[in-house]
């Protein structure tokens, strides 16, 4: 199918453009017609080559910008303004482009005659499916400010998590470049000058000399080489972890990572409590919840571990068996889900589960700095033994040759 640029107009002549992909401008011009607008110019689209990866990060939406248009959406809502109005004001303080683009379709799809949950599943690249069934499900029963008012804190908790690890984890790595820079500045400068002296010496050198040597011969002769590199690795990592394999390993080697492995996994498990505590409170049935959950919380090992529990369930076991067989819920949150599988309270228990780890997260996020420190305290010495070596033992042992 080919892409058309179109330009219509709607019965009372209010003018729109736009783009959709058709077989012919005729199904362009069928498929305007049957959203009420009438078709005045449409003309295909040359096909142009674009970096797809340097076009996305121009149409992106911040999850803070997603966070505030759902909290001022409930706000438009709870005080009894129609969703079109809602849309109409939120357009109109939008400043990101694309999130701008996004709304105002979303308000045509709606007076076009679709539902709101429908205009928001258009565009899955801002509107999660989570986003979208919390949506349907207020919809259908009648509380859509509810649903707005659950996406808000569940969006609102989430970014203060990741508010809380870029500040903590900011003095640390202001270390690492600090280092790093250090490091290149020796390379590119000191080295040089103490290669004019060793050369001057038959004396064989030291290992760590000759491989800060061969170091600065290759980041002053071979940078390019060293880019190209640096490019086509991360274009294959992509590419790797796109993959549903390559998404697997990668996201079992962050969990083994030291003091990150076990907040990020923390952090997956509070997502998947809340997300499954809150979708079940609204109704929405339990294997679609685990559905939805493990596509939205975000770790293929978990996924994984999520598609056991909702086999499990299926077959009439609970949820209780397949997460103490998975390893990876502790005995009290297994104790605390098979209680409320007894007492018919999943969804509340659930919740007391995430507030359970996010008070997990939140102690070892308070605590990160004093948790690496070992970590980047041996990391750091090493670099600075290596560099103390590599200058220093080839002095000392030109000392030796002179003195004889």
């Amino acid at each position: 199918m080919a892409k058309y640029a179109y330009k219509a107009c709607d019965k009372s002549g209010k003018q729109i453009e736009g783009a959709l992909e058709a077989a012919s401008r005729e199904a362009v011009a069928v498929a305007l017609k049957a959203d009420g607008y009438l078709a005045i110019d449409i003309r295909p689209v040359s096909r142009v080559f674009k970096m797809p990866a340097l076009a996305a990060l121009f149409k992106r939406v911040r999850f803070a910008d997603i966070n505030m248009f759902t909290r001022q959406f409930y706000t438009l809502q709870k005080a009894g303004l129609p969703v079109i109005s809602s849309l109409e004001a939120l357009y109109e303080q939008a400043v990101n482009p694309f999130f701008k683009e996004t709304i105002r379709s979303i308000k045509k799809d709606i007076e076009g005659g679709k539902s709101l949950s429908e205009a928001f599943a258009r565009h899955p690249r801002v509107f999660g499916e989570i986003y979208v069934n919390m949506l349907k499900c207020g919809e259908i029963s009648g509380t859509l400010e509810d649903s707005l008012e659950k996406l808000a804190k569940l969006g609102e908790k989430e970014e203060q998590t990741r508010m809380r690890i870029k500040t903590a984890t900011r003095y640390p790595l202001i270390v690492v470049i600090a280092i790093v820079s250090a490091f290149l500045i020796l390379i590119t400068v000191v080295v040089p000058r103490f290669t004019v002296i060793y050369g001057q010496f038959t004396a064989s050198l030291p290992l760590p000399t000759r491989m800060l040597l061969f170091i600065h011969k290759l980041i002053t002769q071979y940078w390019w080489l060293l880019i190209a590199f640096g490019c086509a690795a991360y274009f294959f990592f992509r590419r790797a972890i796109s993959t549903p394999a390559g998404r697997y390993i990668w996201d079992s080697f962050k969990l083994k990572l030291p003091v990150f492995g076990q907040m990020t996994l923390k952090s997956s498990m509070s997502k998947f409590a809340l997300i499954t505590g809150t979708l079940m409170r609204s109704g929405v049935p339990i294997l679609n919840v685990l559905d939805l959950t493990a596509q939205g919380v975000g770790n293929k090992v978990l996924a994984v571990t999520i598609n056991s529990i909702k086999e499990s369930v299926n077959e009439g076991k609970g949820m209780a068996l397949p997460m103490k067989n998975s390893g990876m819920f502790p005995p009290v949150v297994i104790q605390m889900v098979s209680v409320g599988e007894q007492i018919g309270k999943v969804d509340e228990l659930l919740l007391h589960v995430s507030e359970y780890y996010e008070s997990e997260v939140n102690y070892t996020i308070d605590n990160l700095i004093t948790l690496i420190e070992p970590m980047l305290t041996v990391v750091l010495g090493g670099i600075i033994l290596f560099i103390a070596l590599g200058i220093f033992l080839p002095m000392w042992n030109l000392v030796s040759i002179i003195k004889h």
